[in-house]
């Protein structure tokens, strides 16, 4: 029974670790600036990862890869670290954490679509339907219209499109490794892109020259405090039960159930951020995610 839905508890796992991480690392982002939150975070997951798999795999880095591991995880990095992460974080800063993840549930789609054109998976017409449920809840939350009013969005279109600009970048990461590791560990897999993500950012902050920042980061204590918790259960365990999760069950609907976020996410929002959550966002929470449902109950 586990062995047959070991890819969506895998992603279920994922869900609870990046509710956990979106938060605190909403928290350092608005101390010390997401691109510090960036690269900060990827190195102390890499040593996370490096001090599991030494005990584990009998070496700290992922030495037995070969070239197609290394190429297509390293791209994979790259896409949805470097590029994904980038958007994402900003995404938390100009609108929340919450909001954020809530688009993020898009995420089923573009994975679906990037696993058809490059991988020829196939979804069914359950699959179709739940995804179709969480789009149509991120479109209740994030529109509204105010009687006498045309609908426009509720929140700065800045924040949506960065958002949207993490959901591609996580989608495209997802699919580009499932091809990379096909058998591989997902934590030493989680290590190439890791290391692909220190690589691209190390080269992009020497171009925009914002070493200054990241040292000043280095010395915010409630900072680094959050960013190693995120770290912990964002790089090191989300996104490696993430990859344990499209290797053992359809990219797209292991995102899907990754999507659960926005849901798990109101309660600490409410809590620790006081947020103002309305009744419309909670039921469009609701709906994006209860696709979810569908995937357990209608195995594909």
């Amino acid at each position: 029974m586990i062995q047959r839905y070991l890819g969506e508890i895998a992603a279920l796992l994922t869900a609870g670790c990046w509710t956990v991480s979106a938060m605190v690392f909403e928290s350092a982002g608005k101390r010390v600036g997401s691109l510090s939150v960036n690269l900060i975070r990827l190195v102390i997951a890499l040593l996370f990862l490096s001090l599991y798999t030494l005990p584990v795999r009998g070496m700290p880095l992922p030495l037995d890869a070969g070239p197609h591991e290394w190429f297509w995880l390293s791209l994979s990095g790259l896409v949805g670290f470097v590029m994904g992460d980038l958007f994402l974080f900003h995404a938390f800063v100009v609108i929340g954490s919450r909001i954020s993840m809530l688009i993020m549930a898009l995420v089923p789609l573009f994975t679906a679509l990037i696993g058809w054109m490059l991988m020829g998976e196939v979804l069914t017409s359950w699959n179709i339907m739940g995804m179709a449920l969480t789009i149509g809840g991120i479109v209740l939350v994030v529109l509204e219209r105010k009687q006498g009013q045309r609908m426009r969005l509720s929140h700065p279109v800045s924040g949506i499109l960065l958002a949207l600009g993490g959901a591609l970048g996580q989608a495209t990461g997802l699919v580009l490794s499932k091809y990379g590791m096909a058998g591989y560990d997902p934590f030493a897999s989680t290590q190439i892109r890791v290391i692909a993500g220190i690589g691209g950012f190390t080269v992009l902050f020497s171009i925009i020259r914002t070493w200054p920042r990241i040292f000043r980061a280095l010395g915010d204590g409630r900072a680094m405090v959050n960013i190693s918790l995120g770290a912990f259960f964002g790089p090191f365990l989300g996104v490696s039960f993430s990859l344990l999760a499209v290797q053992r069950t359809v990219a797209g609907v292991a995102s899907t159930i990754m999507a659960i976020v926005p849901v798990l996410i109101i309660p600490p929002a409410m809590i620790i951020f006081r947020e103002r959550v309305t009744l419309k966002e909670i039921l469009g929470a609701l709906v994006a995610v209860s696709g979810v449902a569908l995937l357990f109950l209608f195995k594909y």
